[in-house]
């Protein structure tokens, strides 16, 4: 399985997009605002708490958050940060990293969020339990 985010939209305090699933429109997302400059260290650029992750591919596992206290996706040797998993919220206050998913888009920020991490999440693991590698690619 291939979840790709699209980031579109750069605003000042956050970054807007898109996730499909092998090609398909999920949902929306909303990150953190877009530091990053490509070709140096992510520890030149990151602020902790209010920067996105670098763009590449990276692997994804349900596991236990130890934050959260239930099963949630985490995504797997994101340079330079850790324990990065796609949530649920609404703005960029809502998290420190990672990805968070909604079925509307808004300005700043998406609703729905429930409603999209019930759709995505047990997708992510049927794909797992198929033995498919899951794999999220940020562009």
């Amino acid at each position: 399985m291939l979840i790709e985010v699209k980031r579109q939209t750069k605003l000042p305090k956050c970054t807007i997009g898109q996730l499909f699933i092998d090609g398909k429109h999920e949902c929306y997302t909303v990150e953190d605002t877009v530091r990053e400059v490509v070709g140096t260290p992510v520890a030149s650029w990151k602020i902790p708490h209010v920067t996105a992750i670098p763009a590449g591919t990276y692997g994804v596992t349900i596991t236990m958050s130890n934050r959260f206290k239930k099963l949630m996706p985490l995504l797997a040797n994101v340079p330079g940060f850790e324990g990065v998993r796609i949530h649920t919220g609404n703005t960029a206050e809502d998290t420190e990293g990672c990805i968070i998913v909604g079925s509307i888009k808004q300005v700043a920020a998406v609703g729905g969020s429930n409603v999209a991490m019930m759709a995505l999440q047990p997708k992510i693991q049927a794909a797992l339990s198929r033995g498919e590698k899951v794999t999220l690619k940020i562009s």
